[in-house]
């Protein structure tokens, strides 16, 4: 077969179903190859939001999302959500399209060293200059990006490659390597520190969702009743209705949840990446286990005295098997009083005559949503208030981009999560965020996606404001202005709400929620 069709025939045997894309000159055979196949290419409005589309459609499914570009230009804006995958663990596979190998070793028009731009950003990367290596490469491809700790790759398609006859059939594919069990002495070093801890406190990390171990964990802190705090990429791990969650990290109107660490004489971190919360400002002397599916990051802030390096999910039945048996005894009331202040903090509803702030829009929006309603948080002022404020029931309906911490994923992420999740899906996110990527509304319209967008508004990169003027008092380089977002939204077709008080935002998201694709825009109080 052409190469191009042996490429796509290879994403058909690996599952893939969409290709979020935007096409080029230079990949007019892969374009017509995935015309004639089972996978459906989705042309998008910026590559940027077609590598956020792939970025968390494998943050939520665990399959590598796939996003594809044209050379040059189209490849360098794929960067960003290839790189927001890469940091966030979420399995991604990126393709480019590239020229002729005949022109690549001079200078012409639009060849840059993808290859080389992508390094750094990948786990694996490749130039396809062979039809008869394609099958390997796309099965590789898919199994790094896919393999604990899973992140993005990038292959590259020459066009004249991408023309030429090939020899071989794809690949099949197997089960994932898994990550193996942990060993006898490593456990029974934990078991020890658990049986010499009197305030031992778990931390959830991004981890323990992405390895579908929220399951085990929960085990264990129902069978030990030690309590748990969880990063912005851990929410959900354990139910924040559950009595023994302390939100995140950043939780507490005083920080509480921070205040949780300081007490406890045992900290035990489960799928945790410095990444996702920089441990510099822990105020912890006491022992750290490390429970991961790899060793921990160098780091002086972060020198576990323990890691168990294994399956995490496997990890924790075990430790929780033990405990059953052995029942260690630790104090259940230290942590009560810190609970009772966040959940106190988190439940604060706007005031009927007051103006909006984000976090008294938060309780009114998880009011609004299903427990497995799906939220996607962009980033910005919204994004501290939410990650802090917005209880989570479970694993994986929270997503927040917290590695590259990059604006403007929102919208195409919602796109993305209406596709792979059969519940509702919402996105929250500022002026800012919003406008780098809405035109991706156009996409999610003619593909049929219903979702909500909350859009919250004070004119302002609010985040950058609320620092500078806690640095120096004052803010600059920050003001925007934003247009008319409910005649925005009716352009594309879709329902515009302006919600003014906390009625019409009820209102606005009791309709919107469970409708139609609709835009609420609310207007916050921001920095002076």
């Amino acid at each position: 077969m052409q190469a191009s069709d042996l490429l796509v025939a290879c994403l058909e045997s690996e599952g893939v179903e969409h290709v979020f894309g935007l096409p080029g000159e230079e990949m007019e055979e892969l374009l017509f190859s995935i015309r004639d196949s089972e996978v459906t290419f989705v042309p998008v409005r910026h590559e940027q939001g077609a590598a956020f589309m792939a970025d968390v459609h494998g943050r939520l499914t665990g399959d590598a999302g796939v996003c594809l570009s044209t050379l040059g230009p189209g490849a360098t804006n794929l960067l960003t959500g290839v790189a927001d995958a890469h940091l966030d663990k979420s399995p991604l596979v990126a393709i480019t399209a590239q020229g002729s190998l005949e022109r690549l070793h001079k200078e012409s028009h639009q060849a840059l060293d993808v290859i080389d731009l992508f390094a750094p950003i990948t786990k694996w990367n490749a130039q396809l200059n062979d039809p008869d290596i394609i099958h390997e490469s796309v099965r590789k491809a898919f199994k790094m990006a896919e393999h604990e700790k899973p992140g993005a790759t990038h292959l590259e398609l020459p066009e004249d490659v991408a023309a030429e006859d090939a020899e071989v059939e794809p690949m099949p594919t197997r089960d994932r390597v898994r990550v193996g069990a942990p060993d006898r002495e490593t456990l029974d070093r934990v078991k020890s520190l658990l049986e010499e801890a009197d305030r031992p406190l778990i931390i959830a990390g991004n981890g323990a969702v992405r390895t579908r171990a929220a399951s085990q964990l929960r085990a264990l802190v129902d069978a030990t009743d030690v309590p748990t705090v969880s990063t912005y990429m851990g929410k959900g791990a354990v139910s924040d209705e559950d009595e023994h969650s302390l939100m995140t990290l950043d939780s507490g109107a005083h920080g509480e949840a921070a205040g949780a660490i300081a007490e406890a004489d045992l900290v035990l971190t489960v799928g945790y990446d410095i990444a996702e919360h920089d441990p510099a400002n822990w105020d912890h002397g006491n022992p750290i286990v490390h429970i991961d599916s790899q060793p921990a990051e160098v780091y002086e802030a972060y020198n576990p005295t323990v890691e168990v390096v294994a399956d995490i999910g496997e990890t924790l039945r075990e430790l929780t098997e033990w405990c059953e048996a052995n029942a260690p005894v630790f104090d259940t009331q230290w942590y009560t009083e810190l609970r009772d202040h966040i959940v106190d903090d988190i439940d604060r509803e706007p005031d009927a005559d007051a103006p909006f702030t984000v976090e008294s829009v938060v309780p009114v929006l998880r009011d609004a949503m299903a427990d497995d309603d799906v939220l996607i948080s962009d980033v910005g002022n919204h994004k501290m208030a939410i990650a802090q404020n917005f209880p989570t029931y479970e694993p994986n309906t929270c997503i927040i981009s917290n590695g590259l911490a990059s604006m403007g994923i929102g919208v195409p992420g919602g796109l993305a999560a209406d596709l792979a999740v059969d519940s509702n899906v919402v996105v929250g996110t500022g002026d800012g965020g919003f406008l780098m990527n809405a035109a991706e509304i156009e996409t999610a319209t003619r593909l049929g996606c219903s979702y909500t967008i909350v859009v919250f508004c004070d004119d302002d990169y609010g985040l950058i404001s609320r620092k500078q003027s806690s640095h120096t008092g004052e803010s600059f380089g920050t003001k925007l202005t934003t247009p008319d977002l409910v005649t925005f939204a009716e352009s594309f077709g879709i329902d515009g709400y302006r919600a003014d008080s906390a009625e019409e935002l009820e209102t606005a998201l009791d309709e919107a929620v469970d409708g139609d694709m609709a835009l609420i825009e609310v207007p916050v109080e921001g920095t002076d």
